[in-house]
């Protein structure tokens, strides 16, 4: 890995490889988009654990985001993609090679014609719920409780109030790790309950644009929206850091009430907790580690099994090396 004393140079060719850097700072080749070493993720991510990233790289534009898919791959690094890191378990290591953020790729554009919304990928869904709530556009009143991205909301198919992101979305704008930009429909992305098939791929959700309803009363919709949120702060703990469901609900019962009947909420691992409110959160309660949690996940998974011939499948996404419990 060649380093530069040269300055940013945002029209240069990647082709050259080279990471140039401007006093403290490393720069992708090519642009003006800072690259860090070694940097901390807990602070990214809605558990407050984890390691850092051997790379990491946050960029607020196509172009920045391009150029960080080619250094990754010129310098063979293993790529993975954070957006708001509201659904991610990352190890204490960290992670190897290049963290790419799409948090900072953030646009909406609203077409009155067409009643439908284009977000960037960064844009967080609760938000873009709040926009149109306010324009009195019905459809993602559901939406205003959930502490995630667009991309992220399409990637999972993020749900709650019985509706999902499924229902809405129109299309999406993938980018591939070769840099090919890819349209989308519902039909390709084989939607089911909180997944698609864009989890666990390598295409990273650019933008997506949503079908909604235009034309209600503004003070309804908002009502509405607001309704939403209160009934999601009743049920379930904000108090402390959390990635909200722990676990996708079964065909049997919902995760929370198959873990509430074995006696778990309020279970303690180091400081990670079963939150006491909601059984199917798990609670850093200041100062956890991300093995407590996972040690937390495994002993619920296991007791699950034992007790009810069920296996629980996490919502949470657990990224980086883990000790199994």
């Amino acid at each position: 890995m060649t380093l530069s004393h040269d300055p940013p140079r945002v029209n240069s060719t990647l082709t050259q490889k080279k990471i140039v850097y401007n006093e403290s700072l490393l720069y992708l080749p090519g642009t003006d988009c800072p690259l860090r070493s070694q940097a901390s993720l807990a602070s990214l991510t809605s558990f407050r654990v984890g390691g850092p990233a051997e790379w990491y790289v946050a960029p607020q534009r196509l172009e920045d985001l391009q150029a960080s898919f080619e250094w990754g791959h010129s310098q063979g690094l293993p790529l993975t993609l954070l957006g708001a890191g509201s659904n991610l378990l990352i190890s204490d290591r960290g992670l190897p090679g290049l963290v790419i953020c799409t948090r900072h790729l953030r646009h909406t554009q609203f077409d009155e014609e067409t009643g439908t919304v284009t977000a960037g990928a960064g844009e967080p869904i609760a938000r873009l719920a709040w926009q149109a709530a306010e324009r009195g556009w019905e459809g993602l009143e559901w939406a205003v409780g959930i502490p995630g991205t667009v991309g992220g909301a399409v990637v999972m198919n993020a749900g709650a109030h019985k509706s999902c992101t499924a229902d809405i979305l129109v299309n999406v704008q993938t980018l591939s790790p070769t840099g090919f930009m890819e349209e989308l429909t519902p039909q390709d992305l084989g939607f089911q309950y909180r997944t698609s098939n864009l989890q666990g791929g390598d295409r990273l959700v650019v933008e997506a644009t949503f079908q909604l309803k235009p034309g209600a009363d503004p003070v309804q919709v908002r009502a509405a929206t607001s309704q939403h949120l209160e009934q999601r702060r009743r049920s379930q703990p904000y108090h402390l850091p959390s990635c909200g469901s722990v676990f996708r609900n079964p065909d049997t019962r919902p995760a929370a009430w198959l873990i509430e009947q074995l006696g778990l909420k309020g279970y303690t691992i180091g400081r990670a907790q079963v939150a006491e409110r909601h059984a199917n959160f798990i609670l850093n309660c200041g100062g956890a580690q991300a093995s407590d949690i996972f040690q937390i996940i495994r002993h619920i998974q296991q007791q699950v099994e034992q007790h009810w011939s069920v296996w629980l499948e996490p919502e949470v996404k657990i990224l980086g090396e883990f000790q199994p419990a």
